[in-house]
This record gives structure tokens, sequence and C-alpha cells, in this order.
């Protein structure tokens, strides 16, 4: 008598959405950023100057990676001088929930130590 062998396949997180996880969360200023606008600090001089240690190179390639992913977005204004000005987005919104998600199990990990 053959025995039936029940064959469980080994779940993989989603490539992409993993990546941007991955990305965005091993980003120390990513999630500064969020701090920041939560805060209505969303120009980009003015993020620079508010947190010590972030330089305007960084805080582009930080900015640009999350505009990419959807999370922020850039708003240009026609003036002189230029202004710019960042913000969540709907699905940024969302991100941010399961980040502050992993932060709330990251704690209860530390909690239980």
């Amino acid at each position: 008598m053959k025995s039936q062998e029940k064959v469980f396949s080994r779940k993989s997180a989603p490539e992409r959405s993993a990546r941007m996880v991955e990305t965005i969360y091993g980003c120390k200023w990513s999630l500064m950023v969020y701090q920041l606008l939560a805060n209505g600090i969303n120009r980009p001089g003015e993020m620079v100057r508010s947190v010590e240690g972030l330089s305007t190179k960084v805080l582009n390639e930080c900015l640009r990676k999350n505009i990419q992913f959807g999370i922020l977005e850039r708003q240009t204004f026609n003036e002189i001088p230029p202004r710019v000005e960042y913000q969540v987005t709907e699905f940024g919104g969302k991100f941010l929930r399961i980040i502050d998600a992993l932060e709330a199990l990251q704690d209860e990990i530390d909690d239980g130590k």
C-alpha cells in the first residue's frame, strides 16, 4: 500500500515587494525622512538642517528611491527660487503602516528578552 505524502511548498516573498521593504527598511535615512514628513518638514533643505549627519547627496538618493517605489511624490512649484516639497502617496501611507507594524513586532520581541 502506497502512503500518500503531502508536499508543502515553501512560500517565498514576492520579489518586488520584498526588495522594496529590504531597500527602504535597510536605509536608516528613509525612516528618518518619514518622521520628518509626519512632523510637517517636507522641503529637502529643511530636512538636511533638521538631522545631524544627513547630507544633501544621501537625502536625494533616499528620496529618489522612495519616489521610484511610489512611497513619496515630489511636488515642484514654479517659483523663483524654485521650491520642491515631498509628500507621502496613498500607497506610501499603506506601506508606512506595514513599517509601523514591523517596528511594533520588533518592540514585542525586545520586550520578551
